[in-house]
């Protein structure tokens, strides 16, 4: 019997190690729009958005929030190197929905200097990215945790 054939995947920040190990596929997503990775993948080199990544293993995808950074395939390895990133059950959402507040109110101020105001935009954005995530991460949870329906009589 073989084994199918997986990916190595790692993704760092600065800061940390925030993911490594071996994946069924990856979707990421790419300054041009989604990327779906499988094994085989053709080398690629490309730019990171914001939003959220996706690790599949043995059939279960795991989310992660990134926003910015590099992503390359290079003979079954995959690596991130992301401005920021974080796995999506390790997002402090009442942190996050904070941020956006700050970053809101920051927003409604008269006489902002463009990099006062350029900076509050990417604020916003990145805690509207990690709510997101982190909802997607909830709903997708609840469907695997809800127990089989009992069947009628």
């Amino acid at each position: 019997m073989s084994q199918r054939p997986t990916l190595h995947v790692t993704i760092v920040t600065a800061q940390q190690t925030v993911f490594e190990g071996e994946a069924e596929m990856v979707i990421a997503p790419g300054s041009e729009g989604q990327l779906g990775i499988l094994p085989r993948h053709a080398p690629l080199l490309t730019t990171l958005a914001l939003g959220e990544m996706r690790i599949r293993q043995s059939g279960v995808d795991e989310g992660l929030f990134v926003a910015g950074g590099f992503l390359e395939v290079n003979n079954d390895i995959v690596t991130v190197l992301a401005d920021d990133a974080e796995r999506a059950e390790d997002i402090d959402v009442a942190h996050a929905e904070e941020a956006r507040r700050r970053a809101e109110a920051a927003l409604q101020q008269r006489g902002l200097s463009a990099d006062a105001q350029s900076s509050a935009f990417g604020e916003l954005e990145r805690a509207v990215g990690r709510l997101k995530v982190a909802e997607l991460h909830r709903t997708r949870v609840g469907h695997r945790r809800r127990p089989p329906r009992e069947l009628e009589d």
